[in-house]
């Protein structure tokens, strides 16, 4: 062929792994993946690392897990050297330690911020992904590995009339880079999850007033937030192995904490108010380790409902207030349970009312007013702090198809289905890390994000070394294993709420309880097991043996 006649090559960027999100997970992977000599890029949407530490910049934001805990371990020299100032840190230092990893490991060099990832198709002769993303590049890769976050997809209400509101509008998934100023406003904050409760006392010292519109009331616990000493820091420092290795492979939910011996009602009244009292006087998430069938038995669980309802009526002044602050609608714990700075004492501020719209749904916005049952709320500002599309809301923004076409939303459609949370069968070499199906967000999400990303790690090395070039769950073994997220859940109280582990907060999404409850330990047990098994479930497709090339 002349010179003359040629076509012109076109040439595309080929890695071994393409990763999705550059949060902890993505940051740890590309760490990992990077020290075994993959090739790897890492395509980010926001314009930084720290995935949700980067997005929920809302006032008041803070990790619900002690910051001596919320880190990573993978390094003994950054346990070492990272200084947190706060028992629970607040987002700007997380996102501060987020920066941190990424200049001292020199991350940022194989990640391209504000690009989406927009489709994936899987090409079954090439056995390999075509990557498209949002600046128009097509690059190749034969895994994928989808590091996108249980809770970075910011789900926006549908009200009536939200659209014609005059004022400013804020959500606590999507907030501003620069601080916004409440003073002298009315505002209105609709929704009391953890962001809601985190925010509300913040923004009521600086509003002219603020009205919290509630449809479902939430069990909150005080933080007790406070400066971490030198010596606290180096107690943890000290005794970092053991509380590791506590964490990964005995604690249900991967936080080192003290752990029950009994039931609730195996206790008297007295002894059992007592415990509540500690631990209500300590703070944090432990409270509900008082006692082990908390959230297994409807009675025990009672004993721990009623003590934080009696505490709300304590704190609270107004018996009318109080009444609806206090939650009915599910055990205690069966949400992701809150932990706060004075939230309930907010609503004593002479600046603060509360609306109860599970009786009276909104029925519009306007365009400076919030209208429940007849009566217009007047508004400056609308703080939505109404959630995500948890879990599954970011994978199911790209548009993934497998070898025969077939799209993950399209599988999902009745809810999605894994085997143990990092494959889903019928996409091959696709890994999800602490997908559904996986412990993720019923746990300290860095120790399950470094136990994914080091068994996704270990499974691409043991494939390079077998010459193994495809990997996908097996439809038998996803089928087991969905039964058995099932079966595991419904022998606990979680199922009684309607919680976002349900999907229940999306409208239209099925109703299937995501996460394993099984427990960290007991999870990390199975699938070391599968590995040791050569992969047991899995279908693991050979390469093809290169043709001798033509003399």
């Amino acid at each position: 062929m002349s010179q003359a006649q040629a076509s012109p090559v076109r040439t595309v960027k080929a890695y071994d792994v393409v990763v999705v999100g550059a949060g902890f997970a993505g940051m740890y992977m590309l760490h990992r993946l990077r020290g075994l000599g993959f090739s790897a890029r890492v395509y980010e949407q926001g314009g930084g690392v720290g995935g949700t530490w980067y997005w929920n910049r809302y006032p008041g934001a803070r990790c619900d897990v002690e910051s001596m805990q919320y880190s990573y371990s993978f390094s003994e020299e950054l346990q070492q050297e990272w200084d947190w100032s706060e028992r629970y840190a607040p987002q700007p230092e997380i996102l501060n330690y987020a920066n941190h990893v990424a200049d001292r490991f020199d991350l940022r060099r194989d990640i391209q911020f504000d690009t989406r990832v927009e489709r994936v198709a899987f090409d079954a002769h090439a056995k390999c992904w075509s990557v498209t993303t949002s600046d128009g590049e097509t690059v190749e890769a034969q895994f994928i590995v989808l590091a996108t976050g249980c809770l970075s997809n910011a789900r926006k209400p549908d009200i009536k009339g939200l659209e014609s509101f005059k004022g400013p509008v804020y959500h606590t998934g999507s907030w501003p880079h620069e601080p916004v100023d409440f003073t002298g406003q009315r505002v209105g904050l609709i929704g009391t999850g953890s962001s809601g409760i985190q925010s509300a006392p913040i923004i009521a010292e600086q509003a002219r007033h603020l009205t919290v519109f509630q449809r479902t009331a939430n069990f909150s616990i005080p933080a007790r937030n406070a400066a971490l000493t030198d010596e606290e820091r180096n107690n943890f420092r000290n005794t970092y192995p053991e509380i590791r290795r506590f964490a990964r492979e005995v604690a249900r939910n991967g936080i080192f904490a003290e752990q029950p011996d009994r039931g609730a009602l195996d206790d008297s009244d007295e002894t059992r108010n007592g415990k509540y009292s500690a631990r209500w006087e300590r703070g944090g998430l432990t409270f509900m380790y008082v006692y082990n069938n908390l959230g297994l038995e409807r009675s025990a669980n009672d004993t721990a409902a009623n003590f934080v309802r009696g505490k709300i009526a304590e704190i609270v002044k107004d018996p009318e207030t109080a009444k609806l602050l206090q939650p009915n609608s599910h055990p205690i714990g069966t949400k992701r349970i809150c932990i706060d700075t004075d939230y309930f004492a907010t609503f004593n501020r002479p600046n603060v009312s509360l609306v109860d719209i599970k009786t009276n749904p909104i029925e519009e916005i306007t365009a400076n007013a919030v209208r429940v049952a007849g009566r217009d709320h007047q508004v400056d500002a609308l703080v939505m702090a109404t959630g995500f599309d948890a879990m599954t809301g970011s994978v199911a923004k790209i548009d993934i198809s497998g070898p025969g076409g077939r799209t993950l939303n399209e599988k999902w459609a009745e809810g999605p289905r894994t085997y143990l949370g990092l494959m889903s069968a019928g996409f091959p070499n696709l890994f999800i890390i602490t997908g559904p199906g996986s412990p993720s967000v019923l746990s300290n999400m860095i120790v399950s994000i470094e136990q994914h990303v080091d068994w996704i790690a270990d499974c691409l090395v043991h494939m390079r070394r077998q010459g193994v070039a495809t990997m996908e769950a097996s439809g038998e073994a996803e089928d087991k294993w969905v039964a058995h997220v099932n079966e595991v859940a419904h022998g606990t109280l979680y199922p009684q709420a309607n919680s976002w582990y349900m999907g229940a907060n999306i409208p239209g999404k099925p109703r299937i309880f995501m996460p394993y409850i099984g427990g960290v330990g007991v999870y990390r047990r199975i699938c070391d097991e599968v590995a040791a098994k050569g992969y047991e479930g899995f279908l693991l497709g050979r390469a093809e043996q290169p043709q001798a090339a033509a003399s």
